[in-house]
């Protein structure tokens, strides 16, 4: 079965970057350009795996999933947010509010993003 990730990100060069390198390496994709959008996309497109920006117009990318994270639809779907913050504050909290994991946008190739989802969806952890 092919692997259904959202992309919640509002850059949209990055987050069509994802999207294309994503699918190209096998990954059925869905992308949201804020949170508000995101919280839809993951409430109807079922995703096995949500990467998720922390700073997004409309919705915050820790409110985006506090919400996730409080829908009974939604809640069990692993997020992993995506950042350009390297800050042991910021991973703290998203790990506190129910992220599965944190990964610094600046240290990571598209190629080796989908290399982590794929450890992460095999292993269950980031």
């Amino acid at each position: 079965m092919t692997a259904r990730i959202l992309i919640v990100e509002d850059d949209k060069i990055l987050r069509k970057a994802c999207e294309v390198s994503l699918a190209k390496q096998g990954f059925s994709v869905l992308t949201a350009s804020d949170g508000e959008e995101g919280l839809r996309q993951a409430a109807s497109g079922a995703p096995d795996l949500i990467l998720l920006d922390m700073r997004m117009p409309k919705l915050s990318g820790l409110d985006t999933l506090v919400a996730l994270k409080q829908d009974d639809r939604t809640k069990a779907i692993p997020v992993v947010i995506l950042s350009n913050s390297s800050g042991e504050e910021g991973m703290k909290r998203a790990r506190e509010l129910g992220a599965a994991g944190y990964w610094v946008k600046a240290t990571l190739s598209l190629r080796e993003l989908g290399d982590r989802i794929n450890g992460f969806l095999g292993a269950g952890r980031a």
